[in-house]
């Protein structure tokens, strides 16, 4: 008490009236917030299930700035990667998840940082909640060498500690992902591994094949279908002759869920984990979600933008969440607007940086390959200790 005494009183020496009193103002306010709120959520679609995640859950104040922040960055800073990528700043393939923020807070909210994740392309959001910072990111996309895969992993190929990626081949995360899955039963830790893959990449041979290992040997594995209704252009429905991919593993169980929704999601896999976590094998979950940009950077997305454009006015995923908190006095405006100043300054910081660090110097484009030093030659990379770059 006597502490925030003597930061007051320096105050009223150092600042107007007119600033003391919206201070006083905003403490006394944000006092007044509701610690938590109940919500309604949409019911599940289950296969194969006798029970199904709540529909009526508790958000905290605490969580749902976690959750708004989150997403909010996310979306920021795929907003400036569409910007550098127009100008040319960042090359080749650039896959932004826009529109599909909830499918990521969502997911972590309810799982580990422990557990394990593995996504194919568009994984720009999982490298930030898995502990990647925006400035690795950004740096990574334009090919330098603060990069979080030293620049030379670009927009697919990004990785953490118990993340493996950003996968640039259709589908090939799934086995991979039950792998990681067969290392965490065999280690006997507890742990888990999330698998996501695309309704495009739900078509898969090695999927189903996956699917058949993973159920037979019950292995703790969340497969997690991100359903955007768009295999690149074409319309799942002129792709797939069942469009209900939580059906899709047969013995396996599923859910189909309201990806635009950060609680339904965090529900789902909440109750996805606990059932995976119980020894009874893998479980299917299906986000129907929506991609605001085309498949790709470059890619048209004109032929839907009336879809979009009605799915951003009805379920935008951080709006949908800011009118909740509003509406039940878990924050105020000027919050939301402080916090929004904060990621955009972020960002631009982070972009910045991008733009300005040096390239990744040729003579490192082949190191990494193993862990630790390499114990034999490899054929072939030899050369790149010759040269030099003079970028």
């Amino acid at each position: 008490q006597s502490k925030m005494l003597t930061k007051f009183l320096n105050l009223l020496r150092t600042c107007s009236w007119r600033n003391v009193t919206a201070v006083v103002t905003s403490a006394r306010t944000y006092a007044d917030f509701a610690r938590q709120a109940t919500f309604e959520i949409k019911r599940c679609d289950v296969h194969q299930l006798d029970e199904a995640p709540a529909t009526q859950v508790v958000l905290t104040r605490e969580d749902g700035l976690h959750f708004y922040r989150t997403m909010e960055l996310i979306r920021c800073m795929e907003a400036k990667v569409e910007q550098l990528y127009d100008q040319k700043l960042v090359r080749g393939g650039c896959h932004l998840c826009s529109g599909q923020e909830a499918c990521v807070v969502g997911t972590e909210a309810a799982v580990n940082l422990t557990d394990h994740l593995i996504t194919a392309y568009r994984a720009h959001g999982f490298t930030y909640t898995r502990g990647g910072t925006v400035k690795e990111i950004m740096a990574e996309l334009t090919g330098r060498r603060g990069g979080i895969a030293k620049g030379k992993g670009g927009s697919m190929h990004m990785y953490t500690k118990h993340f493996y990626g950003g996968n640039g081949i259709v589908g090939a995360q799934v086995p991979l992902g039950a792998g990681v899955a067969l290392a965490c039963k065999y280690q006997d830790k507890n742990e888990l591994c999330v698998c996501l893959y695309g309704d495009g990449a739900a078509n898969q041979g090695q999927v189903f094949e996956t699917f058949n290992m993973a159920a037979l040997w019950k292995l703790p594995v969340i497969f997690i279908c991100e359903n955007n209704k768009y295999g690149k252009g074409t319309e799942a429905k002129r792709a797939a002759a069942s469009t209900d991919f939580y059906k899709r593993g047969d013995f396996i169980p599923g859910l189909r869920v309201d990806g635009m929704d950060v609680l339904c999601v965090r529900e789902a896999t909440r109750f996805a984990a606990d059932y995976c976590r119980s020894g009874k094998g893998p479980i299917i979950l299906e986000l129907l979600t929506c991609l605001y940009q085309g498949h790709f950077m470059g890619a048209p997305a004109m032929s839907r933008r009336e879809e979009i454009e009605r799915i951003q006015r009805n379920s935008d995923p951080v709006a949908t969440l800011k009118d909740r908190m509003l509406s039940n006095n878990l924050a105020n405006l000027e919050e939301f607007k402080h916090i929004d100043a904060e990621l955009r300054k972020e960002v631009e910081d982070a972009a910045q940086f991008a733009v300005t660090d040096a390239e990744a110097p040729l003579d490192d484009l082949c190191n990494h390959i193993f862990c630790n030093d390499p114990p034999l030659e490899v054929r072939g990379t030899t050369p790149w200790a010759k040269l030099k770059s003079f970028s």
